[in-house]
């Protein structure tokens, strides 16, 4: 039978083959010039940083809304604590000529520590690798190769032998360095207590505002963790620059800008380090033969036993006519002589970290969730009462009577008088108080530094 020809099909035919090529013409144009797009702006964003461009590295999205001249950049860092690994994906934004400003934060941490790791290094990359997915999940591809990457160890690194700490930074670097973010030479190591002092007062006057308004007063910065305290201020009376004793004053250059800090790290002065100090103990070494030590800040029937530094003491009580006046003095006899008294803490703003913040809010001096201001008495009055409730009482924490004392005692030390104001918070505007963000924002800074023609 005869095939009639579809003239309807042909006819469709004829219109369709020349639509779908205008069509394909028209995506392969619009996909060119998106493309140039993307490569002159990426190559632009790329070479700003790689000129120093002012804040630091930097780069643009092809696609961001912001405000027109908006520079976004973004920073990472890695914190290696003696309890966990911990990422900061930090986001930035600055208009030209002003101080930038966090627009965004990621944060993610594993245990344990790297310190964990230390006979079987091989072990710890997969915990390091996890975390830099996290970065590469949060970041935007176009910045990957402007997104500077660091890990600063603390604690956990600083007690470990020094050839098994040094290798496991080596297997960090080596994961570094196959990732996409842009790793210097120095972009692993293990943090000193002054660095860490002064990061974290970086992070306090950044959120604060102080760095980014000129004339504005700066606020000082107290942290008391388990080993080491660390002050940080910004002196403005000569006479605390001239009585400082070696080692207290650090130059710190930030936005063009040179600061004379006062900071100091009081290795051996942290809580715990303290603890033991007060029991008798001597830091790293067991009890001789085992036996007890003996303190009047312990509950007067109190015997138990107490780790620290993975060594394990057997501590108990004594009796005593008033638990807090027998503490005081203890503790009085083990700052002797240890910390820098400063008179112009008095009159400079303060905000408290850490384990100020914790023991405030174990007894209700502060809310637990929201933080608040107290005065330094406050931590005297505290410590009286409990004092005086454990020789009757007993108590959940045996150490309260001890740390309270030991906290009050300290900051007096400092220079800080019954009446000084504190601010003790974990976060500012939202943002954790943490060394980790001063610290990338300083490494970024000095980044820029380094690349500028005119450095």
């Amino acid at each position: 039978m005869r095939k009639i020809p579809n003239h309807g099909t042909l006819r469709m035919t004829k219109v369709i083959y020349p639509l779908g090529l205008c069509v394909g013409l028209f995506i392969y144009v619009a996909y060119v010039k998106w493309h140039r797009a993307s490569t002159t702006q990426a190559f632009f964003s790329i070479s700003s940083m790689a000129l120093g461009a002012q804040g630091g590295p930097q780069a643009r999205s092809p696609q961001e809304t912001a405000p027109r001249g908006l520079e976004v950049f973004y920073g990472i860092m890695f914190d290696a604590g003696s309890t966990g690994t911990r990422v900061h994906v930090f986001q930035f934004a600055r208009l030209p000529g002003e101080t930038p400003t966090l627009t965004h934060e990621t944060f993610k941490a594993l245990k344990p520590g790297l310190s964990a790791y230390a006979d079987d290094v091989e072990k710890s990359a997969q915990g390091i690798q996890e975390l830099l997915d996290v970065a590469k999940q949060d970041i935007p591809f176009d910045f990957w190769k402007a997104t500077p990457l660091v890990l600063k160890a603390t604690a956990g690194l600083r007690l470990l032998p020094g050839a098994k700490a040094q290798k496991l930074l080596q297997k960090v670097e080596e994961v570094f360095k196959a990732s996409p973010f842009l790793v210097g030479d120095d972009c692993v190591s293990i943090m000193n207590g002054t660095d860490e002092g002064v990061s974290a007062w970086i992070t306090v006057n950044f959120l604060t505002g102080s760095l980014k308004t000129p004339g504005r007063s700066s606020v000082g910065m107290l942290d008391l963790g388990g080993g080491s305290t660390q002050i940080t201020f910004l002196p403005s009376v000569e006479g605390t620059l001239q009585s400082s004793p070696p080692g207290h004053l650090t130059a710190l250059q930030m936005f063009n800008r040179t600061y004379r800090l006062y900071s100091y790290s009081y290795l051996g002065l942290g809580l715990m380090s303290a603890r033991l100090a007060i029991l008798g103990g001597v830091e790293g070494e067991p009890a001789k033969d085992g036996e007890e030590l003996l303190s009047p800040c312990l509950p007067p029937n109190f015997r138990g036993e107490w780790e620290h530094a993975e060594i394990t003491y057997r501590i108990a009580g004594q009796e005593a006519a008033s638990l807090y006046e027998t503490c005081a003095r203890r503790v009085a006899g083990v700052l002797r002589d240890r910390v820098h008294h400063t008179e112009e803490v008095k009159r400079v703003e303060f905000y408290a970290f850490s384990y100020y913040y914790d023991l405030a809010a174990s007894v209700g001096l502060i809310d637990a969730e929201k933080g608040g201001s107290l005065v330094v008495g406050d931590f005297e009055t505290a410590a009286k009462y409990v004092c005086r409730t454990l020789e009757t009482q007993p108590h959940s924490s045996p150490f309260m009577c001890m740390d309270l004392t030991y906290i009050s005692l300290l900051l007096q030390e400092f220079g800080f008088p019954r009446n000084k104001v504190l601010k003790l918070t974990r976060k500012i505007d939202n943002v954790e108080t943490s060394w980790a963000l001063g610290a990338i924002f300083h490494y970024i800074d000095s980044l820029n530094r380094q690349r500028s023609p005119a450095s």
